[in-house]
């Protein structure tokens, strides 16, 4: 396996860009939005207002 925990599973836009990544260890998906320089990390959050989460395989979190 590959030793980087997270992995990038969107983006979009150039200046103003949208990512998404996942923790391959916990699943939790967070939201990284930068415009220019500034920028800023926070926990994807559902609906209900808890974290998205996506299943990783046990082969994944090692």
């Amino acid at each position: 396996m590959d030793d980087k925990r997270f992995e990038k599973t969107y983006e979009q836009g150039v200046v103003n860009r949208v990512e998404i990544w996942v923790d391959r260890q916990t699943g939790v998906n967070y939201l990284w939005i930068n415009q220019g320089n500034p920028g800023g990390l926070t926990p994807l959050l559902g609906r209900d207002g808890k974290p998205v989460i996506t299943a990783i395989s046990p082969a994944d979190r090692d």
